[in-house]
């Protein structure tokens, strides 16, 4: 019986325990639920088990569900690396790139990376898209994109379909405006100073995103999802932040943004990861590409990107 196992089935089982009721793996699918108790109540047969207790309003799991769903997770995981294998193989022969960036990535940098890989490969096709927070790895889900490079501490959006791997690493600073009152202060500023005024945090405009609270220190704060507006409403003295040294360099040295020296309060760099299928085979082309996005030294010396 377990030769009539179907993957389908095994995408019911995650889905109901991961949504909590049939109802739920059913939207989360796109199936009736009527399918999904089908789905179950086969899988129960082949595995001559109970997967779900039947006296609860809530998908519960039986002590054989519990034991079974890390191997139906491991199943599912191992079908989408022979997949994406496939493809790749399927489409070794055409050079192309489609990756998305995370638009806190120094892009002076990656327009230098992108011209050196056009010369080495003249035919390459190159399909960018610019992201926020966990849009770049939404996309990979999706299949939109390959590769994405994603920022470390934003939440990974299905560690079990999805793999990271580091990329480099960038400073981050705190600034504001020369006339924000925190510009006002001589010396390290405390946290809790810092939390008495409104703070500019990029977010992702998905309505089901998880957020990031790395470096948010105050409760009183605006929301965007565009660095380039950040950028702007900074210099607008409207609020202070957090930004790449690499993205307000020139502000800094021209006095239009000042940058606040924090005490005892330690920011770490700003981690890039490339993110990509779990299996995914990377062509030529894209391992030329993560090459040269990895190189530090270039992407130190570059200064304010174009808006995104």
């Amino acid at each position: 019986m377990l030769d009539n196992v179907t993957i389908n089935q095994l995408r019911a089982f995650v889905a109901v325990c991961d949504q909590g009721s049939f109802s739920g793996a059913a939207r989360e699918l796109k199936r009736a639920q009527s399918a999904i108790s089908h789905a179950i109540n086969a899988l129960e047969s082949a595995f001559n088990v109970l997967l779900f207790e039947r006296n609860t309003r809530r998908a519960t799991l039986t002590a054989a569900g519990r034991s079974l769903l890390p191997d139906a997770r491991g199943v599912i995981a191992r079908t989408e690396e022979m997949k994406m294998r496939a493809v790749a193989i399927a489409e070794a022969g055409v050079p192309q790139v489609s990756i998305a960036v995370d638009t806190y990535f120094p892009r002076v940098h990656l327009i230098e990376c992108l011209r050196t890989v056009q010369a080495d490969f003249s035919t390459v096709a190159i399909n960018l898209r610019m992201t926020t927070m966990q849009g770049g790895e939404r996309l990979v889900l999706e299949g939109t994109c390959a590769l994405a490079v994603t920022i470390t501490d934003v939440p990974e959006l299905s560690p079990v379909a999805i793999e990271r791997q580091h990329l480099c690493d960038a400073q981050m600073v705190t600034v504001c405006s020369p006339s924000h009152p925190l510009a006002a202060i001589a010396g390290p500023i405390s946290r809790e100073e810092f939390g008495r005024h409104i703070q500019l945090v990029v977010t992702d405009n998905q309505p089901d995103s998880e957020k990031t609270q790395q470096g948010v220190a105050s409760e009183r704060q605006w929301w965007v999802n565009d660095l380039g507006a950040k950028h702007d409403l900074l210099r607008g003295s409207l609020c202070w932040g957090h930004m790449p040294r690499h993205m307000v360099e020139e502000d800094l040295a021209k006095g239009t943004l000042v940058e606040l020296q924090r005490r005892a309060w330690h920011m770490r760099p700003l981690t890039f990861m490339i993110s990509q299928r779990r299996g995914y085979s990377f062509s030529e082309c894209e391992i030329r590409l993560v090459e040269l996005l990895g190189k530090r030294q270039a992407s130190q010396r570059v200064g304010r990107p174009s808006p995104a």
